[in-house]
């Protein structure tokens, strides 16, 4: 039996290396990365998967020719027009769901390929049910006692013309009037304004849209979390991302993970922004470069500054997933600390199923190996 026990755990290690180099590259890509935002949908409603093109180093991907294919992780089939599914199908360099489920909840892998180089990129995809709108809502801040605006993100792929939104707002579940003098909702976009902004004024915000296709209407909502900060706080640094306290990617996988700060009114070289690992520098922890951290990006949105310090992984290894990754934001007037993890993906079971025929075969040749043996043993024994 220990002979027997060593076979099956032979193959078992095989089998895993196997698997992860399936997921990692199952058109023979040679670089797969992982989008670093994550969607975050509700049940029942429209969504929409667009394929970015990540840039790692001297490799630019948006130079690639627009051709697109998609799976999902831990399948081999291919996801193709509406014509062979009406609710799930890519269009271009979109995954269109018509409407998204529960079960849709997933990693989904697009591939981008010309005909001398090719990448796959991992997105990862968590459907929730509507009553858990607020565990998933945009955070937004703005500062009190000024004009302030909140925007309903993600909803330009619904409106090819970008114009013409039509939203209807509420303010912790209550809807918000057209004539109302605190709130003035500007038609035809996606903003909220708001004059002036109170403390008082923090909590939930719904945004919801009607998208008519093909003689179906869907609803789309998006909720926002807005954070009120006072007037004597703007300089003070607040991280807006990462929002989630893990992140999950592929064995051997590239990966950009971000860290974005609000630093309002304030100027951009007032506050340093700088990821740790394991409360060290970087690159004191990943002596090799194999994680580095990229060039600072200074941004301006709706008059309002942010920095941007991505932290970059060339190669995703084992040693990563017990890693403790920080962003650090600070300026001589406070600070913020935003920790978060790496973890490993979950391997569908798929994989599991397709490794029963193998684990099978390895029984077999233990168990005539070990019969041989025997045999061997008592023939010997008889002379």
């Amino acid at each position: 039996m220990r002979g027997l026990f060593f076979v099956l755990v032979t193959c078992t290690a095989g089998a895993s290396a196997f698997r992860f180099q399936q997921v990692k590259s199952m058109e023979n890509c040679p670089d797969h990365t992982v989008f670093f935002k994550h969607y975050y949908e509700l049940h029942g409603e429209p969504v929409v998967l667009k394929c970015p093109s990540p840039s790692y180093k001297h490799l630019d991907f948006s130079a690639l020719t627009p051709n697109i294919t998609w799976h999902k992780n831990g399948s081999k089939t291919m996801i193709s027009g509406r014509d062979e599914d009406p609710r799930i199908w890519a269009k271009e360099n979109a995954l269109w769901f018509l409407p998204v489920m529960l079960e849709d909840s997933g990693v989904y892998i697009c591939t981008k390929r010309n005909s001398s180089y090719c990448v796959e990129v991992s997105i990862h995809l968590t459907v929730v049910e509507k009553t858990a709108a607020q565990e998933i809502a945009y955070p937004q801040v703005l500062f009190t006692f000024t004009s302030g605006k909140i925007v309903c993100p993600d909803l330009w792929d619904f409106s090819p013309n970008r114009t013409s939104l039509e939203l209807k707002w509420y303010k912790d579940a209550l809807p918000l009037e057209d004539n109302n003098e605190k709130f003035i909702i500007l038609k035809g976009s996606n903003s909220l304004i708001m004059t002036p902004v109170l403390p008082t004024d923090a909590g939930y915000y719904t945004c919801k849209m009607s998208f008519p296709f093909e003689g179906v209407m869907y609803e789309i909502t998006r909720t926002i979390q807005l954070e009120t900060v006072e007037r004597e706080k703007r300089i003070t640094p607040i991280i807006v991302y990462p929002t989630q306290k893990t992140t999950s990617t592929v064995l051997g996988s590239k990966m950009t993970l971000p860290c974005k700060v609000f630093v309002g009114l304030s100027s951009h070289v007032q506050t340093d922004v700088e990821w740790l690992a394991n409360d060290t520098s970087v690159d004191v922890v990943y002596k090799q470069s194999r994680v580095t951290e990229g060039e600072r990006q200074e941004i301006v949105e709706n008059g309002e500054n942010f920095i941007e310090v991505p932290l970059i992984f060339d190669s995703v290894e084992e040693m990563d997933f017990y890693t403790d990754f920080t962003c650090l934001a600070q300026n001589r007037y406070g600070y913020q600390v935003l920790p978060t993890r790496v973890k490993q993906e979950a391997v569908g079971l798929s994989w599991y199923i397709a490794m029963i025929p193998i684990a099978l075969a390895c029984v077999i040749v233990g168990g005539i190996c070990w019969k041989r043996r025997d045999d061997k043993g008592y023939s010997i024994a008889k002379v």
